[in-house]
């Protein structure tokens, strides 16, 4: 029993719901990338985001679905070609991923100087996920959150909620690595000491790209069925025996089961080589 305890957790849609502040930040940064005179979305839009919500992989991407909102084109072809759509509208904008995601970055970050209580109060922790990381040290397991979101967000967002979690163990966009080669390096650091992983995701198609990982065949992969995904998806999950839909009264019994409900703020973290 000497081999590290890792639980490796997605951020939006796993740990967080930001829904809210999704969709602020991204019209916003939509009115800036395509210089829009109109600063009020037109009706429904709002609405078709968020169901549209689960085609996003990376943040850039939220002002270009609504981009192809406002262009017209069907939910049903969004999700039937999201990347090829997402590409198209880039192409017809002269536009990169880098630079939206520049653009997007800097809109989050003027509204955090000008209204941080405002800016945190459009994110809601799900129930439960912010008592099961400060009760993981005491059970030896280390958690490390991999997300597409700049780190410095996950952290601040994170210590208002009393949870300290070292920037070792944040491991944002910046990074510029891929689930996939952040698990491997996981996996590759705690050679050792044989990790025991545990990885939680909300999107099928980046559990999917794993599981074909022969490298990543020890690292247990599960569906959190609370985030951003559809039923569908859901469904599609069990017929894949690598990948187990998760609840999110589940999460806290990852594993095994916790001693009691967590009453400390903080804990010292789990030595682990990573």
């Amino acid at each position: 029993m000497n081999a590290a305890r890792i639980l490796a957790l997605d951020f939006d849609g796993v740990i967080c719901d930001g829904m809210a502040e999704y969709w602020q930040t991204a019209w916003r940064t939509y009115t800036q990338v395509w210089q829009l005179d109109r600063l009020e979305p037109s009706p429904g839009v709002a609405e078709r985001f968020r169901e549209l919500r689960p085609l996003i992989e990376v943040g850039w991407e939220m002002p270009v679905l609504i981009r192809a909102l406002s262009l017209g084109i069907s939910p049903e072809r969004m999700q039937s070609s999201w990347q090829k759509i997402r590409d198209r509208i880039l192409a017809d904008g002269r536009l990169s991923g880098v630079k939206v995601s520049q653009q997007l970055d800097s809109v989050r970050d003027s509204w955090i100087q000008q209204d941080p209580a405002g800016w945190l109060r459009l994110h809601q922790f799900y129930p439960g996920v912010i008592d099961t990381l400060k009760e993981l040290p005491s059970r030896k397991i280390q958690p490390i959150i991999i997300t597409t979101k700049e780190s410095r967000f996950v952290t601040q967002l994170l210590k208002e909620q009393g949870v300290e979690l070292a920037s070792e163990f944040i491991w944002g966009k910046e990074l510029k690595r891929s689930k996939i080669d952040s698990l491997k390096q996981i996996l590759d650091r705690g050679a050792k000491k044989s990790p025991a992983v545990w990885f939680v995701e909300d999107r099928l198609s980046t559990l999917s790209k794993i599981a074909t990982q022969p490298e990543l065949e020890s690292v247990k992969l599960y569906l959190a069925d609370w985030g951003y995904n559809t039923v569908a998806e859901r469904e599609a999950a069990l017929q894949q025996s690598r990948i187990h839909t998760l609840t999110l009264a589940e999460l806290p019994t990852l594993g095994g089961t916790p001693k009691k409900a967590a009453t400390v703020s903080k804990g010292e973290p789990v030595e682990v080589d990573v």
